[in-house]
């Protein structure tokens, strides 16, 4: 029976053979995982997304499950990519909108469109936003007050943002503080950041806008309540004074935290040196002073965030990041 392969996901054989080899290797040693497999090849699999390296520069296969989806979604965006580009040079969208402005525009209205419109119902607001990313092409400026993404709103943002930062327009997001407590909102971001978007925390007051490439903003029509609708400007000197704004803001924000350089608690830390010491939870907790419930739910939390398959790899994974 012929084994499946990775091929139509984009990945070539000596990539897939090097890829399981890291999976056999790793499962016993984690160490020595890489020992085989050249350079050339382990800089392959970390670009595909399906290995990563450590600081010491150790390459690690991501596990199976996400290294799929992760193939497939590098396949999607390449193939929402080749389309974009397609419909652009097309000029579909343009000739869409002819279509519409033609039955909407009275016959005394000039040519020209307003340079503030009022933009009313969410609906109406998000159709706003996704026209006005798709055309931009040199610098993306966002913030969001409140610091929390919904997983609705993630949904929604993923295809504008990736189609943005897949074109080499610049991204640059201001987030509030409560970002950094919200798990949905944190990988969103981290996401975002792993693909070249540049995201800052701010713990001073934000006003929300979206400015694309300093020739349109968009501001809501009433801060406190954003599903009244918004507020569209072209106009140069207004796009001009919230960009002043957004850079203010920006400067006084700071660089969104790497995973890797989330503090430790002082109990993740004792835990983690338990686990090379103690062979059972129950001795773990107990040299601690906490629960067994309490004790494994660290260990599962560290677990995850250290993207280990046993509490031994993870013990190693932390030693080697300095977690302890």
């Amino acid at each position: 029976m012929t084994q499946p392969s990775l091929q139509f996901l984009g990945v070539g054989r000596e990539e897939e053979a090097a890829y399981r080899r890291l999976l056999r290797d790793g499962a016993t040693d984690p160490d020595q995982a890489v020992a085989d497999v050249s350079r050339e090849i382990a800089d392959q699999l970390v670009e595909l997304g399906i290995a990563t390296r450590t600081h010491t520069g150790a390459v690690r296969p991501v596990p199976p499950a996400r290294a799929v989806e992760r193939l497939i979604e590098r396949r999607l965006d390449r193939l929402r990519g080749e389309l974009e580009d397609a419909a652009e040079a097309d000029g579909i969208v343009d000739s869409l909108r002819a279509e519409r402005e033609a039955v909407t525009a009275l016959p005394s209205a000039p040519s020209e469109a307003p340079t503030v419109q009022q933009i009313e119902g969410m609906e109406a607001v998000r159709a706003v936003i996704d026209e006005l990313t798709f055309f931009a092409r040199t610098e993306s400026l966002t913030t969001n007050p409140g610091g929390i993404i919904t997983p609705e709103s993630a949904d929604f943002s993923r295809p504008i943002d990736l189609r943005i930062l897949r074109r080499g327009v610049r991204m640059r997001t201001l987030m509030a503080a409560p970002a950094l407590d919200d798990p949905t909102t944190l990988s969103y971001l981290r996401e975002l950041a792993a693909k070249g978007a540049e995201i800052r925390i701010s713990h001073q007051p934000l006003e929300r806008m979206i400015i694309c490439d300093r020739s349109a903003a968009l501001t809501p029509i009433d801060p406190a309540d954003t599903s009244k609708g918004a507020l569209l400007t072209r106009e140069p000197g207004l796009v001009a004074t919230l960009v002043t704004l957004f850079e203010r803001m920006w400067a006084m924000a700071q660089e969104l935290p790497a995973q890797d350089d989330e503090l430790l608690s002082e109990i993740e830390r004792r835990i983690l040196r338990t686990l090379y010491a103690a062979d059972k939870d129950e001795s773990g907790a107990r040299d601690l002073g906490i629960s067994v419930r309490t004790y494994r739910k660290h260990v599962a939390s560290l677990m995850v965030r250290l993207q280990a398959t046993n509490r031994f790899q993870a013990a190693l994974l932390a030693r080697e990041r300095g977690w302890f």
